[in-house]
This record gives structure tokens, C-alpha cells and sequence, in this order.
């Protein structure tokens, strides 16, 4: 892949499509049982190989030559970069699953493929989706303004801003102030709880960004409204409405909302994060245990790479929004409209965005917390899905991480370069 193209696929992450090494572990498919972890970090321990299980009856295999480069894509974790990886990729030319790393750097037991993980942004879809059945229902009203619902919240500075706009990320509203600056003002503040009513009322204190609909910034305080929208015309908490409407029809049982709760209390691989020392140096932190209120429905969703493929396939089948509403999420805003600051074009649909990858037109959004990524991605044919877990010391930084850029290529192909 050349410069060029590598550069346009790591925007592409960072933007949401998707935001020296150790031993190589043998790699395969998806062992069956979890097992307990292990508590805090130590030294990076030698990493164990991954038992093989074969895939489930009436899966057959993805050619050896995409077989060979997922492999590729995960091998050598622990790494500088990663400490482990989940992988599954899924359509009509066969299946593949597999797993790398570490369920922690202190046992180096190897990566759980069925451990839980903070899908981050990746929430971003739920919420979607959860809206736009409200809208099937007439319990919303794309073209209707946020105010309408929330009078008492939202601002007459914000009066033109309609659901469509929190949707794509073309409200104008401006990120909630005051979380810091620093990943080590981030982790000196990761157990503070934040109101999402609160940050809506911070933000909306502040000027617009732009007139509602002439730009597009993406912002988790755009879902974090919509959030509040879902339990104002539903009269019931965000989280329950996407349990009863998603979670439980699915079937997705590995699929939670932790609320205020900074653990993952079910099996899961521990994140770390690359921090800088004060002589200059480099350290890796632990940093599994964090609050995520400040994300809340714009990202707060803890779930598997299982629950995730499954609820991929769904989502693009028809089987969670149906009918015109689907196309909601698979249509970017118009031409006109233009990414807030660098003037490019947009990015985002409701709760999607898209790239071309190997030739091919891919949607799907990436999410992430300190010490996880997260993605999903298929083609609008379901010809081939992606979900991975990456357990990123580099989390949400300005550089895409290198074994998930890896991921993205091996199962898509590379960007066009243009």
C-alpha cells in the first residue's frame, strides 16, 4: 500500500469508519470458553499460543489469501502498539476468526476471543438506530427541531437544530467544556461522573459552531442530545429502550451499558495506555478500569466482537430500522455540506460513515476508549463484514492504530489512492 492510500485509510479510522514487539503468537480460529482474568499489570510476560477451533457448521472458510494476511495483520502482539487484537470478518465468500495477545501483560495468558471489550463509539450505531425506529413510530420527527422535545433544555440559540442534524453531526452544538486537555488530566479525572444533561446545558451555554446544516463536526455531544431525546419521547431510560429494542430481539446477551459503574465486571482483555513519563520517558498504564459517563450514549456500550458481527448483519439486512428510515444511515449529507475547519467532505451519515476499500463501497464506524478500538464494517451486500477489538496502548490519539489499520486492509483491501 503506498504512502498515499495508507494516509487516506488512517483518516478514515480516525474520522470513523472505523478514530519493539514481542514473540508472534500462533494465530487461529476462536477458541470456546472464557475463562477468569487476571487484575494489574506488570511486565510484558511471553505470550502463549492460541488454541485452533474450528469454525461453526455450515461456515466455510475465507480464501487462504485473505486467511493468510489476517493472520499477518494480528501476529506479534503483544506489540508496541497493541497488546491484543479480536478479530471476525464474515459474508458470502466464508468466515474467519481470529485472536492475538494477551488477556494481560501480568500472566500473559492469552487474548479471551469471547472477552468483553468498550466498543466506544461504536454506540454511536445503537443510537441511531434506536432514533430512527422512534421516528417509524412518529415519536420523533426527523425534520422536527430538538426544542420541540426538549424546551427546557435546549436554548432558542440552538431552536433550528433538528433531529437529522444530531443525527449527521451537523447541529452546529459545540463539544461540552471543562474535561481537560491531557490523557493525564483525562486519568487523574476517569471516575468523575458526568450528567448528560448537564454537558447538553454546558455546551448549548455556548455559541453555535456553525448555522445548523451548512457544516459537519463530528461530536459526541450530538448523540449525547439524542440520547436525552430517546427518554424524552419514550418516557423511559436510554439504556432500556435500546435493551428492549435491540439487545433483547438480537439476542446480543454480551451486550451492556455500565452506567456509572468504571469496571468491566464480566470476562474481558485489559486495556493499557502508552502515557509519557516527566523525565521523557514512556510508561504503560492500566487503564481498564474507567469511568465512561462522559460518553454515555455517544459512547459508552460494552459488548463482544460476536454480538457486534451479529448485530451488523442485522442492522444492514433490514432487520433493525426497516423500510426508507435504513437509508438514513447509509446517506451522507449534501455535497454543500462540508467537514467543520478543513473544508473536506462529509463524513458521517445517522450513525455511519463510509469509504471505499479494495474497490469496494464499505460503511461502518469505529469507537474508542483509552486502551480499546473498535470497529464494524460491511458492505451495504453483506459480501463481507468486519468487527475487530483492539486493545490499543495508542487509543484514541491523533495517529491511527498500526495493527488496526492492518485489520482494515486485510479484510477490505486498500483505499483507493485517488
Amino acid at each position: 500500500m503506498n504512502a498515499r492510500a495508507r494516509t487516506l485509510l488512517a483518516a478514515a479510522l480516525v474520522l470513523g469508519i472505523a478514530a519493539g514487539p514481542a514473540a508472534p503468537a500462533a494465530l487461529a480460529h476462536v477458541p470456546t470458553a472464557p475463562a477468569a482474568l487476571a487484575g494489574a499489570s506488570a511486565a510484558p510476560a511471553a505470550l502463549a499460543h492460541v488454541p485452533a477451533a474450528p469454525l461453526p457448521v455450515g461456515r466455510h472458510a475465507v480464501p487462504e489469501a485473505d486467511a493468510t494476511a489476517l493472520r499477518a495483520a494480528i501476529s506479534g502482539l503483544p506489540a508496541d502498539d497493541a497488546t491484543a487484537a479480536l478479530v471476525r470478518v464474515s459474508g458470502t465468500d466464508g468466515s474467519w476468526r481470529g485472536s492475538s495477545g494477551v488477556r494481560d501483560l501480568a500472566s500473559g495468558r492469552p487474548a479471551d476471543p469471547a472477552g468483553r471489550f468498550r466498543a466506544g463509539s461504536v454506540t454511536k450505531v445503537f443510537t441511531a438506530a434506536t432514533a430512527l425506529q422512534l421516528v417509524g413510530e412518529r415519536k420523533l420527527d426527523l425534520d422536527r427541531t430538538a426544542r420541540h422535545y426538549l424546551p427546557e433544555l435546549v436554548p432558542p440559540s440552538y431552536g433550528e437544530v433538528t433531529v437529522r442534524q444530531l443525527l449527521d453531526h451537523t447541529s452546529g452544538i459545540p463539544a461540552a467544556p471543562g474535561f481537560g486537555d491531557t490523557l493525564e488530566e483525562a486519568y487523574a479525572h476517569r471516575f468523575d461522573l458526568h450528567s448528560p444533561h448537564e454537558m447538553a446545558a454546558s455546551a448549548m451555554a455556548q455559541a453555535p459552531e456553525f448555522t445548523p446544516g451548512r457544516s459537519q463536526h463530528y461530536l459526541n455531544i450530538n448523540y449525547t442530545v439524542l440520547g436525552l431525546l430517546v427518554e424524552k419521547v419514550t418516557g423511559d431510560s436510554y439504556a432500556h429502550q435500546v435493551g428492549e429494542r435491540i439487545l433483547r430481539p438480537l439476542g446480543l446477551r454480551s451486550t451492556s451499558f455500565p452506567g456509572t459503574d468504571p469496571e468491566i465486571r464480566v470476562p474481558h482483555n485489559r486495556g493499557y495506555q502508552l502515557f509519557t513519563t516527566p523525565g521523557g520517558g514512556t510508561e504503560l498504564r492500566d487503564v481498564t478500569v474507567w469511568g465512561v459517563t462522559d460518553a454515555w450514549a455517544a459512547g459508552d456500550i460494552i459488548s463482544t466482537t460476536a454480538d457486534l458481527e451479529r448485530f451488523t448483519r442485522a442492522l444492514f439486512a433490514g432487520k433493525v430500522v426497516r423500510g426508507p428510515l435504513l437509508e438514513e444511515m447509509f446517506t451522507l449529507p449534501d455535497t454543500s455540506v462540508r467537514t467543520y475547519r478543513t473544508g473536506g467532505p462529509a463524513q458521517y451519515s445517522a450513525g455511519l460513515s463510509v469509504m471505499t476499500l479494495g474497490g469496494r463501497e464499505v460503511w461502518g464506524k469505529t469507537g474508542g476508549r483509552w486502551g480499546y478500538n473498535a470497529l464494524v464494517a460491511a458492505t451495504r451486500d453483506l459480501s463481507r463484514t468486519l468487527v475487530y477489538s483492539v486493545n490499543s496502548t495508542d487509543a484514541k490519539g491523533r495517529d491511527t492504530n498500526a495493527t488496526a489499520m492492518d485489520i482494515v486492509v486485510a479484510a477490505f483491501g486498500a483505499p483507493e489512492a485517488g
